[in-house]
């Protein structure tokens, strides 16, 4: 494991745990579209995130959750710069990576990978699974001869559990769940300190999720990794985070460790969540209380003043159409963005 040992395992061993790496101050992406005739129609704007702020430690796992369309995808590639940020600046490591630098940047993209939630789309079906995993590394020049090339593609298929003589092999001839697996080695290639999961096991059977999430923590556990874990199966999350953001309409609703966020859970969202999460007791499944969100989910076009949440809050009242909540720590380690949850009325 030697060749695969990354910088930061040994730089950051005795790092505190409150090392922050990702620092994200006001985010915010929009993204503009045309209504009607594309000369004359009228130029509108996506709010996809709208003024997100969060950090992610050093060796942690943020999980990020929320109904499809909130803009889980839309921050996890904005803070890699795969996407331009409309406002705001994310911090990697004390560097401002919205303002980056061609070579800034480009060190930036050694240190910080992603794993694609379609394990199928992803790999690029021409190439082989070798190439697939080895062009990060001619691409960052981390090999220096074609032996040290093959040597390392090897000891990346093995780490996550695959036999390096498939490395001649296509990706049609692999499962789901090994193409994600050549997914997470081609991320690893670069020895990064940062991964963006974008909902890796969405696409796969329960028995390989469970397969695929236990790999990704030993991975953790070895090379410090942090992770932001994109999902939408709470389940999954709580298993793998040691935090978890509550995503909604482009804000962040609720930020807690798990266990706080599941046994008390304070945002109105964040309630109605879990209530739809089915439990594998019937007896406690038939006698729990759901909470249902009435309406519909508000478009990113054109949404509610005030808390994005307020058309459908069971316990709006008439200053949640007026005030914008910020996030504000109600216990330790938990924060929530509802004005009636930090004392400004009842709860």
């Amino acid at each position: 494991m030697s060749q695969l040992t990354p910088e930061s395992a040994t730089k950051h061993e005795s790092s505190p745990c409150d090392d922050v790496l990702i620092k994200v101050q006001d985010l915010k992406v929009h993204f503009p579209v045309s209504s009607g005739l594309r000369f004359w129609g009228k130029s509108e704007l996506v709010k996809a995130v709208d003024g997100v702020s969060l950090t992610i430690q050093r060796g942690e796992t943020l999980g990020l959750v929320g109904e499809s369309g909130c803009g889980k995808t839309t921050l996890g590639r904005t803070l890699l710069r795969l996407i331009e940020a409309t406002e705001g600046n994310v911090y990697f490591d004390g560097l401002n990576i919205t303002q980056a630098n061609r070579n800034e940047l480009r060190e930036f993209r050694r240190k910080a990978q992603i794993i694609f939630q379609d394990p199928y789309g992803s790999l690029d079906p021409r190439q082989k699974i070798g190439d697939i995993i080895g062009e990060p590394l001619l691409v960052h020049n981390l090999t220096k001869t074609k032996a040290e090339y093959r040597a390392q593609v090897a000891e990346l298929l093995e780490l996550v559990g695959l036999n390096p003589a498939n490395a001649s092999r296509y990706p049609h001839e692999f499962s789901g769940g090994q193409r994600q697996r050549i997914g997470i080695a081609r991320a690893l290639a670069v020895k990064p300190e940062f991964i963006v999961c974008d909902e890796p096991v969405s696409a796969l059977d329960v028995s390989i999720q469970a397969q695929i999430i236990n790999l990704l923590k030993a991975l953790q556990d070895e090379f410090n990794l942090a992770y932001l874990f994109v999902a939408h199966d709470l389940s999954v999350v709580r298993h793998i985070s040691d935090r978890i953001a509550v995503m909604y309409l482009g804000h962040i609703a609720e930020v807690s460790t798990p266990d706080s966020l599941y046994e008390n859970p304070i945002h109105p969202y964040t309630k109605a969540l879990l209530s739809a999460v089915p439990l594998p007791d019937p007896d406690l499944e038939a006698t729990r209380q759901r909470i249902p969100l009435i309406g519909e989910l508000p478009s990113a076009q054109n949404p509610p003043s005030g808390c994005v949440f307020n058309t459908r809050c069971p316990i709006a009242i008439e200053d949640c159409q007026k005030i914008v909540p910020e996030l504000r720590n109600v216990a330790k380690a938990h924060e929530v963005g509802c004005i009636l949850a930090d004392g400004y009325g009842p709860y």
